[in-house]
């Protein structure tokens, strides 16, 4: 097997690249959004991850998320966990897998509760 010098995973098949870096990137959000510098709940980083995707795509959120394989908020635990599993993340004694799931229902969150324009920023955004 090829040595990998990022700091991806060997992919789960069902998940594409993008979906590996949005994680990464949501929990930049997160730990943003929670004001922290290290470690976030896996409750927070879907929820980083939330904000992100409104901010990023907008009413195409859902549709982009699950062209990288990821519809519910277990795909983004199980992400997290492949890169846990691959060193690129740490996790403490009290983190879960379970910890991601139902955070919030995509269809809720990505279609019926959309509103155009919302949110644009975050609130601790300059």
């Amino acid at each position: 097997m090829p040595e990998r010098h990022d700091s991806t995973p060997a992919q789960e098949p069902r998940f594409r690249a993008e979906a590996y870096l949005f994680v990464h990137e949501a929990l930049a959000c997160a730990q943003q959004m929670f004001k922290r510098s290290h470690h976030v709940t896996g409750q927070e980083l879907c929820l980083g991850a939330r904000q992100l995707a409104l901010e990023r795509y907008g009413q195409l959120a859902r549709a982009v998320l699950n062209s990288w394989g990821i519809f519910t908020t277990d795909d983004l635990g199980m992400i997290v966990y492949g890169l846990i599993e691959a060193g690129a993340m740490s996790k403490t004694d009290t983190d879960r897998i379970e910890d991601f799931h139902s955070v919030f229902d995509f269809d809720e969150v990505f279609v019926r509760s959309y509103k155009l324009g919302s949110p644009t920023k975050r609130d601790d955004a300059v």
